[in-house]
């Protein structure tokens, strides 16, 4: 959350002349619901086995796309198996705890998972959340260091990285 995957996935897809897929959107729209009305009817298990059928549903088709996940989505089930395997091109970016805090502070209204924690408890939150993530961000088989750098540069760095 806030290191710039729509962002950045936007503007790769428009460089690439290549469709843009948010995994959420998508989802959304299949379901004719809100992921957090999802949560709160279904439950977080019935969200992820959804996740992980769209997800499969968007990489097993045949079209040339750009794909944002949500933070979580490769942290469950096979998802980080299914997307590496469908593609070499897959980048983790890799913004600092601070980094994130700046970002995130001035939007905790539009982000439900943090809207409720206090400004001094965020570096705390997600921290954790990078910890507890790290291992599964860490098997992309490319990270793009984002230090406050222009969307547009990061988009540059993926180019020159693509398979």
């Amino acid at each position: 959350m806030g290191s710039g995957k729509s962002t950045v996935g936007k503007l790769l897809a428009e460089k690439l002349n290549s469709n843009f897929i948010d995994l959420d959107d998508y989802l959304e729209a299949a379901e004719q619901k809100a992921i957090s009305q999802i949560f709160e009817e279904k439950g977080e298990i019935y969200f992820r086995k959804k996740e992980y059928f769209y997800l499969k549903e968007i990489l097993d088709s045949k079209d040339s796309f750009v794909l944002s996940t949500g933070g979580g989505t490769p942290c469950y089930g096979e998802n980080m198996d299914a997307i590496i395997t469908a593609t070499p091109n897959v980048f983790y970016l890799n913004v600092s705890i601070t980094g994130l805090v700046d970002r995130l502070a001035s939007e905790k209204e539009e982000r439900p998972l943090i809207a409720d924690i206090p400004d001094e408890e965020l570096p705390e939150f997600i921290g954790k959340h990078l910890f507890e993530r790290n291992f599964y961000y860490s098997q992309a088989p490319h990270t793009i260091f984002n230090k406050d750098r222009d969307a547009t540069l990061l988009v540059e760095d993926i180019v020159d990285q693509l398979v």
